[in-house]
C-alpha cells in the first residue's frame, strides 16, 4: 500500500514513470473491434482487451485508479449508478434468497428489487430508515443472503453503525453491499470496515461535473468479483471510452472539489439550522444532528448533499420555495460544481414504514458557488415558502 494519501495517489497513477514518452491521460479509443497479429493470441487477454465490451486504455485505467482509492483487489464499471447497486444484488441472490434493506435506500433501487427482483423469486424485507445496528442484526434470518446498506441513507439521512453490521454478517456468511455514493470513496471506505461489495454513482461525485452517467462496483472478495464480473457479462453492459476519461479526469480532483464542497455545505446547513422556518437540517456532519456521532467516529470528510424539513409547510408552499431561487438549479442529481434542490416530501410514501416529518422534506445540493450568495439565494426562498403559507 502507498504511503500517500488519497489526494496524492489519484494523481500519481498519471505521471508515474516507466512507461515512456505518452500523454498524461490516457487516449480515448473508440473501437468494438480489437485486431491481434496471430490467431492463437485472439482470445489472449494478457496482450489486452480482446473485444470492445472489455473496455480500453481510458476504462482499464480508471478501474484500476477507483480500485486503490477504495482499496480493493478490483473496481468493475456499469453504465449507472443504478447498475452499479442492482448488479451486485442480481449476482449474489438466487430465487428463494431475501434482501435485507433499511427504508431509506435509494427509491430506483427499491424499484428494481420489488419489480424484478421479487419477479425472479427474491423478496426484499424493509425495516424503518432509523433501525439501529442490533435491531438490524438480530433480523437477519435463515433466507437472507444481502444486507443492503446506504449511510446516510437517501433523503432522510439517517446513520448506522456499518462496521458492527458488516462483522455480524461476515460472521453469519452473508453479504453486505453498501451504496456508498455520499461519501465517493473518500470520506468512508465500507472494504475497510469489513463490507463485501462498495458501490458508488460515478455520476456524482467522482465525475464532478454533470456530464457522465456512470457506476463504480469495488470489492477485495474474489468470489463476490467473480459473481459480479459474470453478471456485467451476461447483461453486456459496457462503459463508452469517452465517458471513462471524463470519469478519470473527474477522479483526478475529486478530493479538493468534495473537501470544498463539504465546507460550504456545512456552512450553509449551520445557517439553515438557525432559521425560524426549518425544523430540522438533516446532515450528520452537523453538531447535534442525528447520526453526528456515527458520523464523526466513522468518516474523514462530508459530502454537501442534505435535506432540510421545514416547519410545516404543503405542497404548493415547497414549490415556491424552489421557484423563487435564483442560483439553485432545479434538478434530480447532485455531486457536480452547481448547486441544486428538490422538493422530496411525497417520496415518504413509498415507504415501508412511513417517515413522521414535522412538514415537507426538501433537498439540497451544495455546489461550487460562495456560499455567502447560496445563503442570499436560500434566504429568498425561505420567504417565499413563508409567504405561500399566509396564503388564503
Amino acid at each position: 500500500m502507498s504511503p500517500h494519501s488519497d489526494r496524492t495517489r489519484l494523481i500519481a497513477s498519471a505521471t508515474r514513470r516507466g512507461l515512456g514518452r505518452r500523454p498524461v491521460n490516457p487516449p480515448v479509443e473508440r473501437a468494438s473491434t480489437m485486431l491481434s497479429d496471430r490467431a492463437e493470441a485472439m482470445r489472449d487477454e494478457a496482450e489486452g482487451p480482446v473485444y470492445g465490451l472489455d473496455g480500453g486504455s481510458a476504462a482499464r485505467q480508471l478501474r484500476a485508479t477507483l480500485a486503490d482509492l477504495e482499496g480493493a483487489s478490483d473496481a468493475l464499471l456499469v453504465p449507472s449508478g443504478l447498475a452499479a447497486v442492482t448488479v451486485p444484488l442480481l449476482a449474489l441472490t438466487r430465487p428463494g434468497d431475501e434482501v435485507l434493506a433499511l427504508d431509506g435506500v435509494y427509491g430506483p433501487t427499491r424499484r428494481f428489487l420489488g419489480r424484478y427482483q421479487a419477479a425472479r423469486g427474491v423478496t426484499t424485507r424493509y425495516l424503518p430508515a432509523d433501525t439501529d445496528a442490533r435491531t438490524l442484526i438480530a433480523a437477519v434470518g435463515d433466507r437472507t443472503r444481502v444486507v443492503l446498506l446506504e449511510s446516510p441513507a437517501s433523503l432522510t439521512f439517517e446513520m448506522i453503525d456499518v462496521p458492527a453490521v458488516a462483522a455480524a454478517c461476515r460472521a453469519r456468511g452473508v453479504r453486505t453491499v453498501m451504496d456508498n455514493t455520499w461519501a465517493a470513496g473518500l470520506a468512508f471506505k465500507p472494504l475497510a470496515h469489513g463490507v463485501d461489495v462498495s458501490v458508488q454513482a460515478l455520476t456524482k461525485y467522482v465525475g464532478g461535473h454533470s456530464d457522465v452517467l456512470m457506476g463504480g462496483i469495488a470489492a477485495t472478495d474474489i468470489a463476490c468479483l467473480h459473481a459480479v464480473r459474470e453478471a456485467i457479462e451476461d447483461l453486456g453492459w459496457h462503459v463508452s471510452p469517452d465517458d471513462a476519461w471524463l470519469a478519470l479526469r473527474g477522479l483526478r480532483t475529486l478530493p479538493l472539489r468534495y473537501a470544498e464542497q463539504g465546507r460550504s455545505g456545512l456552512r450553509v446547513a449551520e445557517w439553515l439550522q438557525s432559521r425560524p422556518e426549518v425544523a430540522r437540517v438533516l446532515y450528520p456532519p452537523l453538531p447535534g444532528a442525528v447520526g453526528h456521532d456515527l458520523w464523526a467516529r466513522d468518516f474523514v470528510g462530508a459530502a454537501s448533499l442534505m435535506g432540510l424539513v421545514m416547519k410545516g409547510g404543503n405542497a404548493a408552499a415547497g414549490r415556491a420555495f424552489l421557484d423563487a431561487l435564483g442560483l439553485f438549479g432545479l434538478g434530480y442529481s447532485w455531486g457536480g460544481f452547481e448547486s441544486l434542490m428538490t422538493h422530496e416530501t411525497h417520496q415518504m410514501a413509498y415507504r415501508t414504514h412511513p417517515t413522521t416529518l414535522e412538514g415537507e422534506l426538501i433537498r439540497l445540493h451544495v455546489g461550487l458557488e460562495d456560499p455567502a450568495d447560496l445563503i442570499a439565494d436560500l434566504e429568498r426562498g425561505l420567504a417565499a415558502f413563508s409567504a405561500a403559507l399566509t396564503l388564503p
